[in-house]
């Protein structure tokens, strides 16, 4: 008991020690200033107004941040319409239809030997096609309404088929509908399966190379936020 209470006077003597010597400092800083202060005042100016100019500085980019964001937003915001403008035609196709389409924008972006082997017993080769350096791309086409998800089990046929039985270089599963379900969308990470929902064929059907769109895989919509492979 003793000994703490010799540790409080100590720690009470010495804040009252520090707040005079910070007294004292405090004074001999004021007669310094006084003292000097033709030197002195030159200096508060240029600090002052340094500080008024950044801080206007910073009003200025944090103004140009936010204006910057909205403006990405609003593109963002017109880039979906867009795709979504895009996709009216192709909403109206047929399953069939939409095979051909496919085809040809597979066409439109050099790959060649592109043929429709869509139908029965096509065992989820659409659409086959090579690279211009000889891989081979085989795509599953899924003519499903927006609101639909792509289940696992498709997912599941396509990876039991794509290489095993047609020796595909590069896997594409390709859909109308907006989203693949989890399972479905981590299958596809899995297997190196490529998932193009609507929103990645928007922008193939807008004009995008479908070789940019490769390394998006179900991302930029789908599922939202992707699974781990």
């Amino acid at each position: 008991m003793a000994v703490r209470r010799r540790r409080r006077r100590l720690k009470k003597r010495t804040r009252r020690q520090l707040r005079g010597w910070g007294a004292v400092a405090a004074v001999a800083a004021a007669v310094w200033v006084a003292g000097h202060w033709a030197v002195v005042w030159p200096v508060l100016v240029a600090v002052l107004a340094a500080a008024v100019v950044g801080g206007a500085g910073w009003a200025l980019l944090r103004a140009h941040r936010l204006a910057v964001g909205k403006d990405r937003a609003w593109r963002a915001q017109e880039e979906a319409r867009a795709r979504e403008l895009s996709m009216a035609e192709v909403d109206a196709l047929s399953w069939q239809e939409f095979e051909t389409y496919v085809a040809d924008l597979c066409r439109r972006d050099g790959y060649t030997k592109v043929v429709v082997s869509g139908g029965s017993g096509d065992l989820g080769a659409d659409v086959v096609g090579y690279l211009a350096d000889g891989r081979k791309l085989v795509v599953q086409c899924k003519k499903y309404a927006p609101h639909r998800s792509v289940p696992s089990e498709d997912m599941q046929k396509f990876v039991g088929t794509a290489r095993l039985e047609h020796g595909a270089d590069i896997a594409l599963f390709v859909t109308t509908c907006r989203t693949f379900t989890r399972a479905a969308l981590g299958l596809a990470l899995r297997q190196d399966i490529v998932a193009l929902h609507r929103d990645l064929l928007g922008s193939w059907v807008k004009g995008a190379h479908l070789e940019t769109l490769i390394p998006l895989n179900g991302s930029g919509g789908g599922a939202g936020r992707r699974p781990s492979a």
